[in-house]
């Protein structure tokens, strides 16, 4: 069940605030727009070198939850069934939503700071 690289983080903000994100990762950093699964709420994915690095996410109100603006690190990893029985094993709660039409299976939990941290498997790399 190795973790690789950092795959992302995710930046909440108000509705109100996602175009001026949206202008400054692509206008001053030079990120670009691209695909995103179909996430009932607004937001972009903004990609470098064909990877999603930054994710942007509007949320009607923001909510402060001790971490600003961070919603969440995500890191790349494999072995799902072998994550899951690693996770139970060790009693740490944690939450699975699949990306609908993506072949991508996410496991959120938090860490000992209350931090999200999400592990994003590719389901086309999974036996």
């Amino acid at each position: 069940m190795p973790v690789g690289t950092l795959n992302h983080y995710t930046i909440r903000c108000s509705v109100s605030g996602l175009v001026p994100l949206l202008d400054f990762y692509t206008r001053v950093i030079g990120l670009k727009a691209g695909a995103r699964p179909d996430i009932p709420a607004p937001g972009y994915w903004l990609y470098s070198q064909g990877q999603a690095i930054v994710h942007l996410y509007a949320i009607g109100e923001q909510k402060d939850v001790g971490t600003g603006p961070l919603d969440h690190i995500s890191f790349s990893a494999s072995g799902l069934d072998e994550m899951r029985a690693s996770l139970r094993a060790m009693d740490i709660a944690f939450d699975e939503v699949p990306v609908p039409g993506w072949p991508l299976h996410q496991v959120f939990l938090r860490d000992p700071s209350g931090l999200k941290v999400e592990l994003t498997f590719s389901l086309n790399d999974q036996t």
